[in-house]
C-alpha cells in the first residue's frame, strides 16, 4: 500500500502516521485552538518535536453547537498558515529517523470554496469532513496531486444527526467508501492518494462509535490507508464518565492501541506526545 500526496510517497507497512490537530480558531471543543496563525506556527513546530508526521490545521470548529463561519473568515484564518508553513517547519527537528520530515499538511474544511481560495498556498492532504457530496473536492486535489481524505457521514456538516440509525453498519460503510472512492477516482484522484476516515461522532450513535472501532478491519481491508481520528471524542467521554474533552488523553491511548491493532495506518490527535510514544512502543512490540 502507498500513500501519494503531492510530491511525496509513502510506503506502508511502516509506522503508523501521528496527524497533529491545530485549530485556527477559539471554539474547538477540546479548547485548544487560537485565533492567532503566528501562534498555530509556533504550535506546529512544537508538534514535530513531539513525533508528528502530518499537521492538520482547520479554521472552523466541526462543533454542530457553534454557528458555521463564512468563506471568506475560513480562507482568512487557514490561507497565511499554508503560506509560512513550508518555511517555518523546515527549521523544526524531527523526533526520530522514522519520522515523516518535512511534515506533511492536512486542510481541514469540506468547502469547495475555501479549497479554491487556498489552492495556490497548498497542501498536501484535503481532510474533507463533508462526505464527499459532489466531485469538486476531488477535482481540486486531482489539479495539484494532493490525497483525499474521505470522511464517512450523513448529511450537511455543522448540524446534529442523532435521529441516524444503521441496520449494518459496517456494511453501510464498505458501501459508502465503494462510492466515495469511484467518484473520486473518476474526477482525476489516484488510487494511491485516497485516505479513509469512519466518521466517528458523525451522524454515529454511542455504540455505533465502539462497533467501529471493534470492526475497524473491516475499512482496513479495503486497500487504502485509514485513519482513525478518535482522540478525545464523546464516546471516551461517556465511557470513562469525563464531560472535559481535555481529561480524556487515557481513553485516547486506548482507541489508538486498539486501532492499530486493527490495521489503522493514522492516528489524529490533539496530544501528540503521548499518542506518539503509544504508536513506538507498540510498533517495538509488535
Amino acid at each position: 500500500m502507498r500513500l501519494m500526496a503531492r510530491d511525496r510517497v509513502l510506503e506502508f507497512p511502516r509506522r503508523p502516521l501521528v496527524m497533529g490537530i491545530l485549530n485556527i480558531n477559539d471554539d474547538s471543543f477540546s479548547g485548544d485552538g487560537r485565533l492567532d496563525v503566528d501562534w498555530a506556527l509556533r504550535r506546529a513546530v512544537e508538534m514535530v518535536g513531539e513525533g508528528a508526521d502530518i499537521i492538520d490545521v482547520g479554521g472552523e470548529s466541526a462543533r454542530t453547537n457553534r454557528g458555521p463561519i463564512d468563506d471568506a473568515e475560513e480562507i482568512a484564518r487557514t490561507k497565511p498558515f499554508l503560506e509560512r508553513f513550508g518555511e517555518v517547519v523546515s527549521k523544526a527537528s524531527p523526533r526520530d529517523s522514522e519520522q515523516v520530515f518535512p511534515p506533511l499538511v492536512s486542510l481541514n474544511t469540506w468547502r469547495p470554496a475555501v479549497v479554491h481560495g487556498v489552492l495556490d498556498a497548498g497542501f498536501d492532504i484535503l481532510n474533507d469532513m463533508g462526505a464527499l457530496p459532489n466531485d469538486s473536492n476531488a477535482r481540486f486535489c486531482a489539479k495539484i496531486g494532493a490525497a483525499l481524505l474521505i470522511m464517512h457521514s450523513q448529511g450537511e456538516p455543522k448540524i446534529p444527526h442523532r435521529h441516524v440509525t444503521y441496520s449494518d453498519l459496517m456494511s453501510d460503510l464498505v458501501e459508502f467508501f465503494a462510492e466515495k472512492t469511484k467518484l473520486a477516482l473518476s474526477a482525476g484522484v489516484s488510487g494511491q492518494s485516497i485516505i479513509l476516515d469512519p466518521g466517528i461522532d458523525f451522524a454515529k450513535q454511542f455504540d455505533d462509535n465502539l462497533q467501529l472501532i471493534q470492526k475497524l478491519n473491516r475499512i482496513s481491508e479495503l486497500g487504502y490507508p485509514v485513519l482513525l481520528p478518535v482522540s478525545r471524542k464523546s464516546v471516551i467521554g461517556r465511557v470513562l464518565g469525563l464531560p472535559n474533552p481535555i481529561d480524556r488523553d487515557a481513553g485516547t491511548i486506548a482507541c489508538i492501541v486498539a486501532g492499530f491493532l486493527r490495521g489503522a495506518s493514522i492516528f489524529r490527535v490533539h496530544n501528540v506526545d503521548a499518542a506518539w510514544m503509544a504508536i513506538r512502543s507498540m510498533e517495538m512490540m509488535k
